[in-house]
Parts: C-alpha cells; sequence; structure tokens
C-alpha cells in the first residue's frame, strides 16, 4: 500500500508522466493531468464465469475512461479487446448506462437469473482435489433426491463445478448452486455435512 501511495504521488507531482498498474487509476482518484488512459485486455473479466460478469466488467472500464480528461484539456481513451462489439464494452465506450442496463436486465430475465430469481452457493474445500470433487458430487446427489421427493422443483441444483479459480490457498474448490424463488427452503430439507460454507445472495459465483 505503501508503494502504491509514493507511486501515485510521483504521478500526481508531475515526476512520472506514464502510471501502468491494474486498475491503479480507476479507483476514484481525481489526476486532472491525465489526458489519455488505455485499457489491455478489456475483454479479460468477461471470460470468469459468473452472471455479473459482464456488469463488472462495464463498471471497471466506466471508472476508467472517467479518469481521463478531467481537466482543462479534452481526454481519450483506448480500449484494446478481441470482443469489440460486446455490449458491455460498446456501452462502456459510450458511457451508455442505460444501453447497459437495457441489454444486461434482458439477458438476465433470459437465464432466470437475479434479479428475477434467488441463489444460494454452498462451497467446499479441501487440500485433496479428488475428496473434494467427491464430496460435491455427492451433496448434489442429495439435493437432487430431495427436489424431486419434496416437489421442490422450482429450485434447480446446478453443479457441481470447479469454483472460480479452482484451487486457492492450497485447497481444491467444488461448488454447487441453488437457483429458484425460494432456494433456501430446499436447502432446509437437506442437512450440510462438515466443511460446506453456505453463501446466500452471493455477490460473485467466482
Amino acid at each position: 500500500a505503501a508503494d502504491h501511495e509514493a507511486i501515485l504521488e510521483e504521478f500526481l507531482e508531475g515526476q512520472a508522466r506514464v502510471l501502468v498498474g491494474t486498475q491503479m487509476v480507476a479507483k476514484g482518484l481525481d489526476i486532472p493531468a491525465v489526458t489519455l488512459v488505455g485499457v489491455v485486455s478489456a475483454d479479460t473479466g468477461l471470460a470468469v464465469p459468473d452472471f455479473r460478469a459482464a456488469e463488472r466488467a462495464f463498471q471497471v472500464l466506466v471508472q476508467v475512461a472517467g479518469r481521463a480528461g478531467r481537466g482543462s484539456r479534452r481526454g481519450r481513451v483506448i480500449i484494446q479487446t478481441l470482443q469489440p462489439e460486446h455490449y458491455a464494452i460498446v456501452a462502456a465506450a459510450d458511457q451508455d448506462y442505460e444501453a447497459f442496463y437495457e441489454i444486461e436486465i434482458g439477458v438476465r430475465a433470459e437465464h432466470a437469473d437475479p434479479p428475477f430469481s434467488r441463489l444460494i452457493r454452498l462451497m467446499y474445500a479441501d487440500p485433496r482435489a479428488e475428496e473434494s470433487r467427491l464430496e460435491a458430487v455427492k451433496l448434489a446427489a442429495r439435493l437432487r433426491r430431495e427436489r424431486t421427493m419434496s416437489g421442490e422443483t422450482g429450485t434447480e441444483v446446478i453443479g457441481p463445478t470447479p469454483a472460480y479459480p479452482p484451487r486457492l490457498r492450497g485447497r481444491t474448490r467444488w461448488h454447487v448452486v441453488l437457483k429458484g424463488a425460494e432456494p433456501a427452503r430446499l436447502l432446509d430439507k437437506v442437512a450440510l455435512p462438515r466443511g460446506w460454507v453456505v453463501d446466500v445472495d452471493p455477490v460473485s459465483l467466482a
């Protein structure tokens, strides 16, 4: 953190003319001298297996674009991407919040993603990769059996699938996602084995 502050201080004072850093200029900083901002691989975040991926990509790009031209001189933003026609990138380049919302809300409605449903994410992690996978397979099977037996067919059992990233802090992670109007009703009918983490209305599935 101290290194970042020192670098930004040098940049603010004009000791440096070019700043290279992951989202360093996107954090709400007001630097009037910035007239050119470049974004490399802008669509990387779109590949994340999360229904909010487009929203996050749009948000970051809008923030970055907003750093250029805040002073008396006009600013310019260059976005490098492999998906120049993606609606999140087009809307961000145009600073068009309404256009992004209209498309994004339609996509979510089509796939019954929030806000048109609720999610519960069940996560299991273990240093042993195969043990983690087997635990996830067993729980998903139990949830599907209970779904059929109890008539809770309004809740979808998704997975098990590897989490993203699949390995974190030396542990392999798998998750099962429940999606529906009231997924907690199905979850209440299944006793979770030890080691499972429950995330109701998760902010991210990554």
